[in-house]
């Protein structure tokens, strides 16, 4: 059955006015193309809407009924309607982030912190997990945007940007005597290491520049988070790598100490990840600019 959105509009303006004149006019038509409208109305569907009457009309028992599922259908319409448009005028919507713990303080907190003061009905929903995990909630539709470490290879994902995020490794005061001069990857080695977990993007960064000398990275502590690597490392309890932007204020104060290595680090990179074939939410997309600005 074919239906047409008009006839109905002009239907619930009729039965409200009881009248197809008074409906005309308040919707600025005239009083025979209402009528018509009616007429094909009540054609379409097989039954009397109105009776009509020497001042007016009155909607019949069929027409009291549609009536009632034309009114419901309107009103959903207009809130559909005023849904978008607060949408878009960035008074609703939710902005769906994934990220791990030093992406998020060094990289994200910043421009999140302008976002929210600047759209502070938008809710904001922020998961922190690591970059195999982020990267497989991007592609289920989960997240918009991921920040991971690069390099990954999905055919699902796009990088949409890059940040340079330096590492170094580092001790506490009571390994200072090897911050004297530059170490091997061998002498390393031979320290206590503190690592995260294995699996972790991290993990295999550190690991493959330990390999890439001819040498395996033994882990003594395997821990979760980077803030636990920190807290070992102050405590005296060996050797870890951490982001630079991550540890600034603790290599300020001493609390940790760099150690110079013969071969540096090589540089870390967090991409911004969105899903390939997708599109971004209106409040996505506001973040995202303001992550270029």
């Amino acid at each position: 059955m074919v239906s047409n959105t008009e006839w109905y509009r002009i239907f619930l303006h009729a039965a409200e006015e009881s009248n197809l004149t008074k409906a005309a006019q308040k919707l600025h038509m005239t009083q025979p193309s209402v009528s018509y409208a009616m007429k094909q109305l009540e054609e379409m569907l097989g039954v009397a809407l109105f009776e009509r009457l020497p001042k007016g009309v009155r909607l019949t028992e069929e027409g009291r009924a549609l009536y009632r599922h034309v009114r419901l259908a309107f009103e959903e319409l207009g809130a559909a309607e005023r849904h978008i448009h607060n949408l878009k005028q960035m008074h609703e919507g939710r902005l769906r982030i994934g990220a791990n713990g030093a992406i998020i303080r060094d990289f994200l907190l910043p421009t999140l912190d302008a976002f929210h003061a600047l759209y502070p009905q938008i809710r904001i929903q922020l998961s922190q997990d690591r970059s195999g995990s982020i990267l497989e909630r991007l592609k289920q539709g989960e997240l918009d945007l991921g920040f991971v470490h690069l390099p990954i290879a999905d055919d699902d994902i796009v990088v949409m940007t890059s940040r340079v995020s330096p590492y170094c490794a580092v001790v506490g005061t009571a390994f200072a005597k090897h911050a004297e001069q530059p170490v091997s990857a061998e002498q390393l080695a031979r320290l206590p290491l503190l690592l995260l977990s294995p699996g972790s993007s991290t993990r295999n960064f550190i690991e493959q520049w330990f390999r890439s000398q001819g040498m395996e990275a033994t882990a003594d502590f395997e821990l979760n988070s980077l803030e636990m690597l920190v807290e070992f490392a102050e405590r005296g309890y060996g050797a870890t790598f951490l982001p630079r932007a991550f540890i600034a204020s603790r290599l300020a104060s001493g609390a940790l100490i760099e150690l110079r290595t013969e071969i540096a680090l090589p540089e870390r990179h967090i991409g911004i990840a969105a899903r390939k074939h997708g599109s971004l939410s209106i409040a996505a997309d506001a973040f995202w600019r303001m992550l270029q600005a």
